[in-house]
């Protein structure tokens, strides 16, 4: 048995409050937003690498995508060996708003798991930080909102990409040295200079 199966999460109350508080403010027109809204990331992210990089010459732009891809293989291989599934897929939870399911697992939420430590590497541009803050309130909402997630599954993705930010922070001046050096070699136009 599952560590996740044994705690029954759908059971919990923090749970059960989100789910109904989501299910009083359902509509189908806030359906299809938070649909558009949870697929964002897929323009936001390129868009902030592709900003910081090459608008704001921000060697931030290395660590930005390395730790997004670690966040997320380090998110995906606890959802492999939790192996919750998603609140959508419990029959005990045919009552939540749903439109879709997915049939990948749900612990943690790798929404929650990759975008909230990037947050931090927006640190120098105060306004973009926040805009990026608002955004992914929205699209954490918009996991429990949709069904795909339990909100322990966005707090526990939160709280691991947070402690997995931490750890990256103290390698972001070397990461970024040695993929700039690399992309000097490659294609030294595109260097940055710091």
């Amino acid at each position: 048995m599952y560590l996740v199966s044994l705690l029954q999460v759908y059971k919990l109350d923090i749970n059960i409050w989100a789910f109904d508080l989501v299910k009083a403010m359902a509509s189908p027109a806030l359906n299809s937003v938070m649909g558009v809204i949870g697929k964002s990331f897929l323009v936001v992210i390129p868009f902030l690498v592709l900003y910081l990089y090459f608008i704001k010459k921000d060697a931030n732009a290395y660590t930005f995508v390395v730790a997004g891809i670690l966040f997320y293989i380090v998110s995906d291989a606890i959802k492999l060996l939790t192996k919750e599934p998603r609140p959508c897929n419990v029959a005990e939870l045919s009552w939540i708003n749903h439109i879709s399911c997915e049939s990948s697992y749900s612990f943690p939420s790798n929404h929650a798991s990759v975008l909230t430590g990037l947050t931090f590497l927006l640190g120098k541009y105060r306004y973009l930080q926040i805009a990026y803050i608002v955004w992914l309130a929205m699209v954490l909402f918009g996991r429990v909102y949709l069904g795909l997630h339990y909100f322990t599954d966005v707090l526990a993705g939160i709280a691991l990409s947070l402690l997995m930010y931490y750890v990256i922070s103290k390698y972001k001046n070397r990461i970024n040295k040695l993929l700039n050096g690399i992309v000097k070699r490659i294609l030294s136009k595109l260097a940055l200079k710091f």
